[in-house]
């Protein structure tokens, strides 16, 4: 019954959101199917969000050989084409290579985003934290991010928002929409690395899906909004 319920809230703010484990087998199998990629040869690299939460959202953890973590606070694939690179490198002989990313948001029974129930604790909290940390400096009148060594991937994250500073606070729901620029970073910076790097796979192609992942409540299956799935012939970058 609590999972019909968060369905049907998760829906009202993300209408194209499926249950994340039924979204991991979907594309699994488009990748088997329709793309006659070898599930068991594929290494999964992943920038999403540093979050103990994410990791149980999907199945391609159980299926997949890695993952090579990419991303940090927010999913930001923070490794840069050194990482890209030494991922590439990774692939086994024959294989194949997926990279899922994206940042993520929780949202509660009562329709809150940016929030969640976590497992073992009784108030809620902030999901994500580093989101809704940037989001509420970004509210501060002339607030800037200062980059250092002791905070380096907060500021980093607060830093490429900037941009989507206005659009974010005027927006119906902010804490949508600086995870949907967080998506938007994410993916340009995933899609500029792998152009950048790619004469260094041993493969001619490269799986991507990238989304929103929706976390819900303790024992609760998480959803992911997919936003891009794509089979990228690197000869043609």
């Amino acid at each position: 019954m609590q999972q019909r319920k968060f369905d049907e809230i998760v829906k009202s703010q993300y209408p194209n959101a499926k249950d994340a484990k039924d979204v991991s087998i979907h594309y699994l199998g488009k990748m088997q199917l329709e793309h006659n990629i070898d599930i068991s040869k594929v290494l999964m690299a992943t920038s999403v969000c540093s979050d103990d939460i994410n990791i149980p959202s999907t199945t391609f953890f159980n299926v997949l050989f890695g993952p090579f973590v990419m991303g940090g606070l927010g999913g930001i694939p923070y490794v840069g084409q050194t990482g890209m690179t030494a991922f590439a490198h990774h692939i086994p002989d024959e294989g194949s290579a997926f990279i899922f990313y994206g940042p993520h948001i929780g949202i509660t029974l009562e329709g809150e985003l940016g929030k969640m129930y976590r497992p073992r604790m009784e108030q809620k909290g902030n999901s994500c934290g580093a989101l809704m940390l940037a989001l509420s400096r970004l509210k501060e009148d002339g607030y800037t991010p200062v980059m250092n060594d002791d905070d380096y991937q907060q500021m980093k994250l607060e830093e490429s928002l900037l941009p989507y500073r206005e659009d974010i606070l005027n927006s119906d729901n902010p804490q949508r929409a600086i995870t949907d620029a967080t998506y938007k970073i994410i993916d340009e910076k995933i899609h500029k690395h792998l152009k950048t790097c790619k004469d260094e796979f041993p493969v001619d192609k490269v799986t991507l899906l990238g989304g929103v992942i929706i976390n819900t409540g303790h024992g609760m299956d998480d959803y992911f909004d997919a936003r891009n799935f794509e089979v990228i012939d690197l000869k043609t970058l």
